[in-house]
């Protein structure tokens, strides 16, 4: 087994966690092997492209935090933004968190919620303390790599223009970061852990990793909002829930040191961010036991339960789907959607974005004047929730359940059009049509039902979208490939399915130019609806996938 350079620089600290009542040996043993998993495990940003011949040659970890000094390029523009460190630093511990806390809720939840440890080594001669402290030093370990990949270079290049003070205040200010978000992460999972279990316990999780990339995006707005560019000079205008938001924790404490500005809002945000990640770590470390404890939890499946469905559900059923093969097929892949995790966590937090993104764009560009927006045609931003309809569309065909596909093959299935068709109407009706309904409640409040007829065509608009990308993208059995093999060089292929969106958007804005417009513009979606519809899903066995 490989000797990692980590493990011999962390040799240096032997004494100090023997110090602690911690069996270095082992503990070094544990972490040697935790390590070469780490390195046969595909990160969720790299997996996507990576040849299955070379999973088991090297470390692919390593080789995928090229991606990470990519992303931190892009935060160096914010060292140069004038002198308003609070300004500046708030942004760039922002994207900071934004990227560690993604990496954290794709690639390293199983790191966290790992029940391993107590199935093979609790009955092994090992004490407690030291199965702890070796998680905790592997969680440390990943941090380390990450964080040095991220803003290694941005640090270096702060270090030149700002000096030497500088430097150390963010990495100690970087160090703070990473500790609150492991300790943040791990209370959480620690809070629903105590309360639920089993598959409730999963799905839980799920929804949580979901809200937590929600939570980022929305939080990097307020982010920006917190300031206020007048003639090129910032402006910081201190508001109650700007507490927070704890990058600007982090701004604050650079203000301070480097410009020598002590108001009360700074020491308060400065306090804050001291104390709140040593309590997060004081807290995790206290806590682990029974986090440890309640993680057994996990391996239990809970119990099938068969529900009814109401004759309202039936009917409305009949009225979607003609045939009886496509009410299958469409019961199937809601099924799917609702019950596969790898699905929904790829997938859910996109569905999230489609709400967020179109009032992103409205409030940027009116600033919350609401009187002024209702008298616009910012409704058509509403398109933008139409970006999730391709990647979903590619992301149809995967499954973590997908060696289950062979029941294709033993099925009576003579035409593969109503398997196609049901797929579609179940991704429309039962992922995309709750949120566009949810926007539509919005945007009404918003602009009035005068926009109720634009609202029609947009859906019509959606439905005829995700045939057109059925019919350009690769065919495929439903849940039939692992995600392993999603191909990340379909970015080109997205971003012009993006632009036909882009197109819809165009002609709705120029049918709002004549009088009656929409509504001719609704009858032709329709028509062209029906007709693709009608002969775009008529697929042969010889055009799939196998």
């Amino acid at each position: 087994m490989k000797d990692f350079r980590t493990l011999k620089l962390l040799d240096r600290l032997e004494k100090v966690f023997t110090g602690f009542d911690i069996d270095y040996k082992s503990m070094r043993k544990i972490l040697q092997v935790k390590l070469t998993m780490d390195g046969r495990r595909i990160p969720t940003i790299f997996s996507q492209n990576t040849p299955k011949k070379d999973k088991e040659t090297s470390n692919q970890y390593i080789k995928s935090l090229w991606i990470y000094v990519l992303f931190g390029l892009f935060m160096i523009p914010f060292l140069f933004i004038g002198d308003s460190y609070l300004f500046q630093m708030s942004l760039f511990y922002g994207i900071f968190t934004f990227f560690v806390m993604t990496s954290m809720i794709s690639d390293f939840s199983s790191v966290l919620l790992d029940i391993r440890d107590r199935n093979i080594l609790f009955p092994k001669p090992v004490n407690r303390r030291t199965i702890s402290t070796a998680k905790m030093v592997h969680v440390m370990i990943y941090l380390f790599f990450l964080t040095i990949a991220i803003v290694g270079i941005p640090l270096i290049v702060g270090l030149v223009k700002n000096g030497l003070i500088f430097f150390l205040v963010s990495v100690i200010n970087i160090l703070l970061i990473d500790i609150f978000v492991v300790g943040l992460t791990a209370l959480i999972y620690l809070s629903i852990l105590l309360f639920f279990d089993g598959e409730k316990l999963k799905d839980i999780i799920n929804y949580v990793q979901i809200f937590l990339s929600l939570a980022i995006m929305i939080g990097y707005q307020l982010l920006a909002r917190s300031f206020v560019i007048i003639d090129l000079a910032i402006s910081f205008e201190p508001q109650w829930w700007q507490v927070f938001i704890f990058p600007m924790w982090y701004g604050a404490i650079m203000d301070m040191i480097m410009n020598g500005d002590f108001q009360p809002i700074y020491l308060l945000f400065s306090a804050l961010g001291v104390i709140f990640p040593l309590l997060s770590l004081w807290l995790y470390i206290k806590f682990n036991p029974a986090f440890e404890q309640n993680l057994q939890k996990l391996t239990y499946q809970g119990k099938a339960k068969e529900k009814r469905r109401s004759k309202l559900s039936q009917l409305l059923l009949k009225l979607i789907c003609r045939t009886h093969e496509e009410r299958t097929f469409f019961r199937f892949a809601g099924l799917m959607m609702k019950n596969e995790r790898d699905f929904k966590l790829k997938v859910y937090p996109s569905l999230g974005f489609s709400v967020v993104i179109p009032f992103i764009f409205i409030m940027n560009d009116f600033n919350t004047d609401f009187d002024q927006i209702s008298t616009t045609n910012s409704y058509l931003s509403i398109y933008f929730s139409l970006i999730i309809i391709p990647t979903t569309m590619m992301l149809l065909k995967f499954s973590g359940k997908y060696k289950g596909s062979w029941i294709y093959r033993v099925a009576p299935i003579v035409q593969l059009k109503p398997m196609f068709s049901g797929t579609i109407k179940a991704f429309i009706f039962k992922l995309y049509l709750p949120v566009y309904l949810l926007l539509c409640v919005l945007f009404l409040t918003l602009f009035g039902v005068k926009v109720l007829p634009d609202l029609i065509v947009v859906f019509i608009n959606s439905c005829l979208y995700a045939v057109i990308c059925f019919m350009i993208l690769k065919k495929s059995l439903p849940f039939s490939e692992s995600f392993e093999h999603v191909n990340q060089n379909n970015g080109a292929l997205v971003f012009g399915l993006m632009l036909i969106a882009g197109l819809f958007a165009g002609l709705h804005f120029i049918s709002t130019l004549f009088s009656y417009g929409i509504y001719v513009y609704l009858v032709i979606s329709i028509v062209t609806l029906w007709m693709l519809w009608k002969r775009g899903f008529d697929i042969t066995w010889d055009r799939v996938i196998q």
